[in-house]
């Protein structure tokens, strides 16, 4: 068996008195340079509500608007898209199999659209809302609860909290132009308001009651 140098022990003794967060996960005589830094943790680059400043040709007035809009969007948008594969999941009965196909479909368009309006807030300069705590504390779309409802239910909740986010977005494009903001206009215009208002018309008509085998 090999001996260890004078080196390599002090190279250990050395790991033993750093702070947890500093120790190295493997072979105490690696390289230093080879060494995962655990536990790290720092002050915050960008606080929320910040801007970094980019050559956008916006002013700073225009761009933290856009942000702040965009991020109660996004907020919102996360709050339906994971709403939806809960449904995806606890939906039930005749309907089942195609409901819970559409379902996650639906899931699948808006967590797209929860990453473009992401970037659009950094590319912004801004920060973007993303973690659950979060969106539990700014979000203006009901909770459901954590048991399972029934269908009907289901997707009216689905629908209400499309009806919410398309309001917003409507409202949020149109500011948005008047400042010169084009770009996003363009994301509300053509990927939120398009992409909700598809969806809500695949929702809503599995609400109309109509016969299914027989005419009235």
């Amino acid at each position: 068996m090999a001996t260890m140098t004078e080196a390599q022990k002090t190279t250990i003794e050395a790991q033993k008195k750093q702070p947890i967060g500093q120790q190295p996960a493997g072979d105490g005589g690696s390289p230093p340079e080879s060494r995962p830094i655990l536990r790290q943790r720092g002050e915050e680059i960008q606080p929320y509500g910040a801007l970094t400043r980019y050559p956008l040709g916006l002013s700073d007035d225009v761009r933290a608007a856009s942000v702040e809009a965009l991020n109660q969007i996004l907020c919102d948008t996360l709050a339906l898209r994971d709403m939806y594969k809960k449904h995806h999941w606890q939906v039930s009965g005749a309907t089942f199999y195609s409901l819970h196909e559409l379902l996650d479909k639906h899931y699948a368009e808006q967590a797209k659209l929860v990453d473009d309006l992401a970037e659009r807030v950094q590319t912004l300069g801004g920060v973007a809302i993303a973690m659950p705590h979060d969106v539990a504390e700014m979000t203006r779309i009901e909770r459901p609860p954590r048991g399972r409802e029934e269908v009907p239910v289901q997707l009216s909740r689905l629908l209400e909290a499309h009806e919410q986010i398309l309001i917003e977005a409507r409202e949020a494009a149109s500011k948005a132009s008047e400042c010169g903001d084009e770009g996003t206009n363009d994301l509300l215009v053509s990927g939120i308001v398009r992409v909700n208002e598809m969806q809500v018309w695949f929702l809503s008509e599995h609400l109309v009651d109509t016969p299914l085998v027989r005419a009235r």
